[in-house]
């Protein structure tokens, strides 16, 4: 059985808010939320653009990955971001 990627990733909203989620397939998901059905939380905040991208090994560590980043004060969000920028 192949094993999918999965990625971590931050989107940047219209109003510079942040939105963090997991995908296995980034483009499909970026589209989606830029379309209005991706979450509730970024369907009134468009457009949208990918702000950080991160290769995870699997869902159970993306999901992890998740959960930390989403525990963070937005300024930790913001370097983060910055880092891979």
């Amino acid at each position: 059985m192949l094993e999918r990627e999965w990625f971590f990733y931050i989107i940047r909203c219209r109003d510079n808010s942040l939105y963090a989620g997991i995908t296995t397939n980034i483009e499909a998901r970026l589209k989606a939320h830029n379309l209005g059905t991706g979450a509730k939380y970024t369907a009134g905040r468009r457009p949208l653009s990918l702000a950080y991208l991160e290769t995870c090994a699997d869902e159970s560590q993306a999901r992890k990955r998740e959960a930390q980043v989403k525990r963070w004060a937005k300024a930790q969000k913001e370097r983060l971001v910055a880092a891979r920028a």
